[in-house]
């Protein structure tokens, strides 16, 4: 009989046949008047199972009954027998089979003595389940502040297929898989195990584990305390830079499992700084502490990191860098073209003092940048590091985009918006034109495409009024290339070059203006237009939209108006707003603007003149 049945029926025990055994003489022709009955195998273990047999009928009567078993097939009284003495109650008996081996196919039958004769029953077969590993667990070997070497040998797979093995190890006795562990293979076997990320100074239990099917097994249980380990620390960043001075610091996280005896920040003008180089002590033990830098060089990279020493010795946190603020330098832009470009304005030809300038950051200080235009055809300039001509003057005679002192020959440049760099350090210039507009999905030339703004003279300031779509967004750029172009990452007004596109949420016609005329610190609106009070249909709650009128270059808007007042508003908000009394000269929140008589109107506004006009049809 397979095993399958007997998991399924789990048993057939039958009185069938009556033998004469060794104590009983056996008969095989003999046979008992009851029919043979079915029988059931319960409770399989690892070193036991129950048996329980049936009898139809006793005959002459049974003198002894139970059950024989054996590891080869027809077990008989002969082999091993197990006596059934508890009370029989009907025609069952239970046995329970003791002291078996795991993992093994025995056969059994239940038997009975009648008359001096054996009778047995049906034989069935069963194996006993396997067992969980044995195994031995290594000495730990190898040890340092954060790793060891262990391991075991697994000398009795149980029975079945080993299918993990390693070690578990945790600073508590009787450590289990379900905390740290390793996983180091399988099968049966000697294996080595290395134990990571271990706190230093530190004791911690190790037992060897093998898994099989039965469950896991654990070796003995071994111990070893690690070596003091390296501290671990960090390095803060930088705050409160400036030209001479600094703050930085740093955090001792982990002692090493010893005692923290000094910390610190190394510092000094090379990559990864030491203790026996610049330091600032700050004192011991873990935790934040915090180092002030100072005598420090304006316009200068350092390097800190931070320290942290103990028996072991000292561990640094990351390099960090740090650059002091340099002097702003400011340079003018003498030239020919100024008087023509900059018309009303007080600036000239050829005088340093009243010229455009490139100024650098305090960031960076031999970094200057600004926008000039140049109106004539062809302009000649320099640059002039001081108001004045006492020098040094830079031209360029070799065209080189070099600055060559006080050259004999004036940098020349057709018409054109230039935007304008000097390297003070590299000594080298660029003048690059540009054409500046808007370009994006918001626009109607999309991002392929871009609509060009108009530059004014008079207000140094670009222009365009263009049709922007809701949900899109926009950049200026200023060469084709993209090598020039500002976006806004907060959409607040200031621009940074290559910064985030600039959304739209309001589906309108927008009055856009572009202002470069300060170096470093450039900016643009993009303001929709519509006039509010209670001389409006909407009230002083509601405005009315405004569209751009362009054959007359201004926002139109034509309505009912009922007697009262008014003024022009941008973007539904009251943070720009235009009124007064005199329309060719409006003023930011200036007087409401009164209708005396009820009637249509057409209201126009120019928002870059500050004009308006208020027409009754």
């Amino acid at each position: 009989m397979k095993r399958k049945t007997l998991n399924s029926i789990l048993a057939i025990l039958v009185i069938a046949a009556l033998l004469v055994g060794a104590c009983a003489k056996e008969k095989s022709d003999l046979r008992l008047a009851p029919q043979i009955a079915t029988s059931q195998l319960l409770n399989v273990r690892s070193d036991s199972a129950t048996i329980v047999g049936f009898v139809v009928s006793a005959g002459d009567g049974i003198s002894e009954q139970g059950v024989v078993y054996n590891t080869a097939t027809a077990p008989t009284v002969a082999h091993k027998k197990v006596i059934f003495t508890g009370p029989v109650k009907g025609a069952t008996f239970t046995v329970k089979v003791g002291g078996l081996t795991y993992a093994t196919l025995y056969y059994a039958r239940a038997y009975a003595v009648v008359s001096g004769y054996v009778l047995y029953g049906e034989e069935v077969t069963f194996s006993t389940l396997p067992v969980v590993p044995l195994l031995t667990t290594d000495v730990i070997s190898a040890i340092t502040g954060n790793s060891a070497k262990g391991g075991g040998n697994v000398t009795v797979t149980g029975g079945a297929d080993v299918t993990a093995r390693g070690v578990c190890y945790a600073t508590t006795h009787n450590p289990v898989i379900s905390g740290t562990k390793t996983s180091d293979d399988k099968g049966a076997g000697v294996f080595v195990s290395t134990l990571a990320a271990l706190k230093g100074n530190t004791t911690y239990y190790v037992r060897s584990y093998a898994k099989n099917s039965a469950g896991t097994g654990y070796g003995n249980e071994v111990s070893f305390t690690t070596l003091v380990d390296m501290p671990v620390v960090t390095t803060a960043a930088a705050t409160a830079v400036t030209k001479v001075t600094a703050i930085s610091g740093g955090e001792v996280t982990y002692d090493g499992g010893g005692t923290i005896t000094a910390r610190g920040l190394a510092w000094g003008a090379s990559a990864d700084p030491t203790i026996s180089g610049t330091k600032i002590d700050a004192g011991t033990g873990t935790g934040i502490f915090v180092s002030n830098l100072a005598g420090l060089t304006s316009n200068t990279v350092y390097h800190v990191r931070a320290y942290a020493t103990n028996s072991k010795g000292t561990a640094y946190g990351a390099d960090v860098q740090i650059k002091t603020l340099a002097d702003i330098l400011t340079w003018n832009l003498p030239g020919d073209y100024v008087g023509a470009s900059y018309p009303g304005s007080g600036l000239a030809d050829w005088s340093p003092d009243k010229s455009p300038q490139v100024i650098s950051t305090i960031a960076a200080g031999d970094k200057l940048e600004g926008y000039v235009y140049m109106a004539n055809a062809s302009n000649n300039w320099k640059f002039a590091s001081q108001a004045n001509w006492n020098g040094p003057n830079y031209g360029d005679d070799n065209k080189s985009g070099k600055l060559d002192p006080n050259a004999a020959n004036n940098i020349a440049s057709p018409k054109g918006y230039y935007k304008i760099n000097a390297d003070a350090t590299a000594m080298t210039y660029t003048a690059v034109a540009t054409i500046w507009g808007l370009i994006g999905d918001a626009t109607p030339g999309g991002w392929g495409d871009q609509t060009n703004m108009q530059y004014n003279p008079a207000t140094q300031k670009f222009f365009l009024a263009i049709h922007l779509l809701d949900g899109k967004a926009f950049k200026f750029r200023g060469t084709s290339d993209w090598g020039v172009n500002y976006g806004s990452d907060k959409a607040d007004g200031t621009l940074g070059a290559g910064a985030g596109n600039i959304p739209v949420t309001v589906e309108s016609d927008y009055g856009v203006t572009l202002d470069l005329s300060h170096p470093n610190a450039y900016t643009y609106s993009a303001n929709r237009w519509g006039v509010i009070g209670d001389a409006t249909p909407g009230g002083w709650d509601n405005d009315t939209n405004m569209t751009w009128d362009t054959a007359n270059n201004v926002f139109k808007v034509t309505l009912n108006l009922v007697k009262g007042s008014f003024k022009f508003r941008a973007n539904d908000g009251w943070d720009i707003n235009y009124g007064g009394t005199d329309l060719n000269a409006l003023k930011a929140g200036g007087d409401n603007i009164a209708i005396a008589d009820a009637g249509s109107y057409t209201l126009t506004f120019d928002s870059i003149a500050l004009k308006a006009t208020v027409t009754k049809n």
